[in-house]
């Protein structure tokens, strides 16, 4: 059958409940969410009263930080309700989720009410984490059993792209496909079908993993501070390492889970690691469990002149004591390798205490994820995708152990005592030396049961630029351009933050020009943690200090000419940014002919946090697109200022939908991927489809309007008005009466039609004096220094 989604019931407004429900409106689905009447509340109260939980939780969920909406209009999609007077309501909806306390009695109470009134073929999925799928839907009638499977998100769901499919024996196949489906193309989740087994996957192997951890720490007497500076970023982990985490997930939570997997998985072979130390369970005792109680591991305190500080916890001593900053000459010897495989050799290779901590933990996680095929999941790959996508990791634990070398690190694990089941040792007796491979841009992962290669489903929906490596048809130190089939070109670059400096200019004309010669386009994208974080301002920064004035104008030059051959060039260029992309990163996505943008991009012009205007056309681009949106009935100034205000506060997008309401993307022309992983598959598409349409390059514009002291008188009004305010500094002012002149087209006695290039000069000429002032080199510094904006 065709299935559509075309509403959504939610029950349950917890925490999860208000987010999921707060997701799906965002993807632009009306919801409803329902919850309990309060207690003692009259069934002739108003709505207000009967609905006063629901309500109250997702008015608490909207202004939480970090938002779960991607604007805030999308709340209006949302419809609150309470069990008693609207679960008659939920026979709209085409799937239902519950999302209500985890217990198994009150489920199923909620499940004999949605019976009532659910019509046959809804979908009906539960979020729990802990309880049996297969539980839940004993004693349900046919249709609610063969529509009915475990959907477990991951706390935020907007953020944190796994979801967990978990169906049951009597689950209809054709739901199961559908929701993987779904999740994936429409949720931008990475959806891992999972068994119904104690916790799951993600949070088996990941409790696992810090109980693991925690193990080994005691074996070698390493402090938290320690420990968190071994795993987390050096080894492709989050900043938050292992004690962090522990305290934002809570450390009730993690020892429930580690409880859970001990009592209900006795043929474990390894659940004595899951017993809870005596420490943590003091801490339990103790009511310290993390941010939700105010202290865990770590503790926030003031000292006696009242500045602020983090104390850490002394497992022996159980007293909060200042932090120490860890020092293992294995780690300093690591840190300067960027690639993180080769990194990882090098750790696990150390000879000192560090050394040996990589290579217990490793050998201990290696062991119980080859151990849990096919208990948890018949495919490998699963259990990598599932830490991937829920606990943030940079890449699995089958991938990191091909980082290692399979043979030799499993020959090491036995002789250090940690068993592997048969069928690592069938896999290499077989001549198969690696769980992954890659074959002309398509991934293949090891299957147990066939004892060989299978390709990774999902196809050319999922490109990775670097599985094209095999194709590479030009690169510098910072850029490559591969082949990625159907004669269209991808260009990369993997500079810090994404920067963008001469070399990354050089492969934008060189990939442009290639692209020209024989091919049908060109898409741009990174498999970063950001797209970019805009121009290397270091470079900017040396240059300015030396006052070599000439080189910075010859940089902008360059930079704006790229920007330029980006718009005018005779094949499409298609953008696919994600995570950061700001100031050149925002700029070089102005001038493609399309972007496709990750949900999660967060874009804008930035440059006025580092004391210059956007120079690499960001302003040109502004006033283009403000000229074109003036029209009759509204004066011409108000929809310049708006424009104006997006660059002089430097306004970001906190999601790719809201740059769209920013004037970032267009409406018509640019689009959002809501999974991060089909955006370079979707750029690609639409290249072919513009060439196809027989893709004629633009003529540049010569007839752009600009305001001239009208404009500037009104700005200029504007700014003296903050200044008064206290809203900005006097250099605010000197750099937002830069942008106005640029903007308004310089002083112009009247209303002209001007072209790009003359916008150009204007922005250039602006951007090279604002490099002369001291206090953008006080600001530049500051963010080079710190990372930080200064406000001088």
């Amino acid at each position: 059958m065709k299935r559509t989604i075309k509403k959504v019931a939610v029950l349950g407004s917890g925490v999860m409940g208000s987010r999921i429900a707060a997701h799906f409106a965002g993807i632009g689905l009306p919801v409803l969410l329902l919850d309990m009447v309060p207690k003692d509340v009259a069934a002739d109260a108003k709505p207000a009263e009967r609905n006063k939980i629901v309500n109250d939780a997702l008015a608490a969920a909207i202004k939480s930080n970090p938002s779960p909406v991607f604007t805030k209009s999308v709340v209006k999609k949302i419809t609150t309700g309470n069990f008693t007077d609207n679960m008659k309501d939920i026979a709209t909806a085409d799937w239902i989720i519950e999302v209500v306390v985890e217990r198994l009695d009150i489920k199923q109470l909620i499940f004999t009410e949605v019976e009532k009134y659910r019509k046959p073929g809804t979908l009906i999925t539960s979020n729990t984490s802990g309880i049996p799928i297969h539980m839940m839907a004993e004693g349900r009638s046919d249709d609610f059993k063969k529509h009915f499977c475990g959907t477990h998100f991951f706390n935020p769901p907007r953020y944190l792209r796994l979801l967990e499919i978990i169906p049951t024996p009597f689950t209809d196949v054709e739901v199961v496909d559908f929701i993987m489906h779904y999740g994936d193309l429409y949720l931008g989740k990475t959806t891992v079908l999972a068994k119904d087994t104690p916790a799951f996957i993600a949070n088996r192997i990941g409790v696992f993993g810090m109980m693991a951890i925690m193990n080994t720490m005691e074996k070698l007497g390493l402090l938290i501070d320690e420990v968190d500076a071994l795993t987390g970023p050096i080894i492709g982990r989050p900043k938050s390492a292992t004690f962090r985490t522990a305290d934002v997930v809570g450390i009730d939570t993690l020892v429930k889970v580690a409880n859970g997997v001990a009592a209900n998985c006795p043929d474990d072979e390894a659940k004595a690691i899951f017993n809870i130390p005596t420490w943590l369970n003091k801490m339990i005792e103790n009511n310290w469990l993390g941010d939700k109680s105010g202290q865990g591991f770590f503790k926030k305190t003031k000292s006696a002149d009242g500045a602020k500080d983090i104390h850490v916890l002394n497992l022996t001593t159980l007293e909060y004591e200042p932090r120490k900053k860890p020092k293992f000459a294995t780690l300093e010897a690591a840190k300067p390798i960027d690639d993180l495989k080769t990194r990882l050799k090098a750790l696990v290779a150390g000879q000192d205490k560090a050394g040996e901590f990589y290579k217990q933990f490793h050998y201990a996680l290696f062991s119980y994820i080859a151990h849990r095929i096919p208990e948890i999941s018949d495919e490998l790959y699963r259990v990598d995708d599932g830490m991937m996508a829920g606990f943030g990791w940079e890449i699995g634990a089958f991938e990191s152990w091909d980082a290692l070398g399979v043979a030799k690190t499993t020959e090491a694990m036995k002789a250090a005592g940690y068993a592997v089941p048969s069928w690592i040792d069938n896999m290499l007796a077989s001549g198969i030396t690696t769980f992954y491979k890659t074959e002309n841009g398509k991934k293949y992962c090891y299957d147990v049961v066939t004892n060989a290669y299978k390709v990774l489903p999902g196809g050319s929906a999922f490109i990775v630029m670097r599985n094209f490596a095999n194709e590479t048809v030009w690169k510098n130190s910072a850029c490559r351009t591969y082949h990625l089939g159907d004669d269209v070109l991808g260009l990369e670059w993997y500079t810090k933050m994404g920067s963008i400096g001469g070399e990354v200019l050089e492969g934008i004309q060189k990939s442009i020009g290639l692209a020209e010669e024989k091919y049908k386009g060109l898409v741009i994208a990174n498999e970063g943690p950001n797209f970019s974080a805009g121009a290397n301002v270091g470079m900017i920064f040396m240059l300015a200090i030396e006052q070599d004035y000439d080189e910075i104008d010859m940089a902008i030059r360059m930079f704006q000419n790229t920007m330029m051959r980006v718009r005018y060039s005779s094949i499409p260029v298609v953008l696919a940014p994600h995570g950061l992309a700001l100031g050149g990163g925002c700029e070089i996505c102005l001038h493609a002919d399309k972007v496709i943008a990750a949900a999660e991009t967060y874009t804008g012009l930035v440059e006025v946090g580092i004391g210059v205007i956007p120079g690499g056309g960001g302003t040109k681009e502004f006033v283009l697109r403000a000229a074109d949106e003036m029209h009759a009935g509204e004066p011409e100034t108000i929809t310049l200022q708006n424009r104006f205000l997006n660059i002089a506060t430097a306004k970001v997008a906190t999601s790719a939908f809201e740059a769209f309401e920013n004037g970032i993307y267009r409406n018509g022309t640019d689009a959002v991927a809501m999974n991060l992983s089909r955006r370079i598959a979707d750029a690609k598409k639409a290249v072919i489809d513009l060439y196809d349409d027989g893709y004629v390059m633009p003529v540049q514009r010569t007839d752009i309007k600009v305001l001239g002291r009208a404009g500037l008188g009104a700005m200029y009004a504007g700014i003296n008005g903050m200044h008064k305010g206290k809203y900005a500094t006097d250099h605010d002012v000197t750099v937002a009466k830069k942008l106005a002149y640029v903007m308004c087209g310089g002083d112009l006695s009247e209303q002209t039609l001007v072209s790009e290039q003359y916008l150009l000069n204007l922005e250039r000429e602006a951007f090279l004096s604002l490099t002369g002032e001291k206090k953008t080199l006080e600001r530049i510094q500051s963010i080079l220094k710190t990372g930080k904006p200064l406000r001088n």
